[in-house]
């Protein structure tokens, strides 16, 4: 598949090629793809009603490797798809508050051992080399995204001087920030589910002008994932009203050290200029 947004339309045009007890399980993931998501293979022939294996095969059939895939391509699916409002509805059987707050942690550490064993090293490389060799550097982050694009800008702030975070005060205004954008800039665009139609446009612009795109996003399915010349991705499967942000600050900590160790140096000589600033200014409390 080229995207996971177009499962639901797969299952679909396939109807017709289905058994019975798979037309039961096609049906019941259409309609209720929220929750088939999270379920296991079992429980979702327990459901409709077919064995656990017409459930593994039916997942064959419209070309997935096993169950656990179709079940990945569902919470992408619902990470685009779903409203906050039913968002907030998939964790209403979580009754146990002691049992919530574990798997909430489990989750980010599951997440981040996938960043681990899958990071990006060479896409870190060029990323590294596209913002030190711009002559501009710009930030895009809206919304939820918007507090990763201001925590990059103050670190990169600190390493270079042509770095500016876009305002996220509206439309008009975005504009007027990247329309003198050149050939010779980078874009670093920082957005995650649900992905904000401003940052889009705004990425197109950046990219109708010839400028060099980073992406930071989740999954090959991000519409930003094709307009970049480097997508580091900082996959998440936690699904919530809260859009968890703890693997996208891994991703951006690797970003901005990575940066630094080729321009540590300057940093140096900034920070030993700053703590005689901080001690003039008592800035810090000292022991």
């Amino acid at each position: 598949m080229n995207s996971n947004a177009d499962l639901i339309n797969l299952i679909k045009s396939n109807y017709y090629k289905f058994s019975k007890g798979q037309k039961q399980i096609a049906q019941f993931i259409i309609e209720h793809y929220d929750k088939a998501a999270f379920m296991t293979a079992a429980k979702i022939g327990e459901t409709v009603d077919v064995s656990e294996s017409t459930v593994v095969r039916f997942a064959s059939t419209i070309g997935f490797s096993g169950f656990p895939d179709l079940q990945k391509a569902l919470q992408v699916l619902i990470k685009n798809k779903l409203t906050t409002v039913q968002r907030i509805g998939l964790d209403e059987d979580d009754e146990d508050t002691d049992k919530l707050h574990k798997k909430i942690i489990r989750n980010e550490m599951n997440n981040l051992r996938l960043l681990m064993e899958d990071v990006n090293i060479a896409g870190l490389e060029k990323a590294t080399e596209l913002i030190l060799n711009a002559k501009k550097v710009y930030i895009l982050g809206l919304r939820t995204s918007s507090t990763l694009a201001n925590y990059l800008g103050f670190y990169l702030d600190v390493i270079l001087d042509n770095v500016k975070v876009l305002n996220n005060t509206g439309v008009n205004s975005l504009y007027e920030e990247i329309i003198r954008v050149k050939e010779t800039d980078v874009l670093i665009v920082i957005s995650f589910p649900r992905y904000s139609n401003m940052s889009i446009d705004a990425t197109k612009f950046v990219k109708e002008h010839n400028a060099k795109i980073i992406a930071i996003t989740d999954t090959e399915a991000s519409p930003f994932y094709s307009m970049a010349d480097v997508a580091l991705l900082a996959k998440s499967n936690i699904v919530s009203f809260v859009d968890s942000l703890v693997v996208p600050m891994c991703m951006l900590n690797n970003l901005i050290i990575n940066i630094g160790l080729h321009e540590k140096d300057e940093i140096l000589e900034y920070y030993e200029r700053l703590e005689k600033l901080w001690d003039n200014h008592s800035i810090y409390q000292n022991d």
